[in-house]
């Protein structure tokens, strides 16, 4: 193997173990807004903009994954 393609195997392996770790985390993140929105059966209008806010920027960190190649 060559050395510039045994960097780019190098850099796939940190690349996806990273993608694992980010979305391991914000699954357990995702978890427990989704728990929390269980356990809040009528949260105030700005509780709910927290947890949407919340639930956004999780969904568009899962997308920028899918993206990075």
């Amino acid at each position: 193997m060559m050395e510039g393609e045994e960097k780019k195997t190098i850099d796939a392996e940190v690349l996806y173990q990273l993608r694992h770790d980010i979305r391991n985390q914000l699954s357990g993140m995702i978890l427990c807004l989704e728990q929390l929105r269980f356990e809040l059966t009528d949260p105030p209008p700005d509780w709910q903009y927290y947890m949407d806010s919340i639930s956004d920027g999780c969904k568009n960190i899962n997308k920028f994954l899918d993206e990075v190649k």
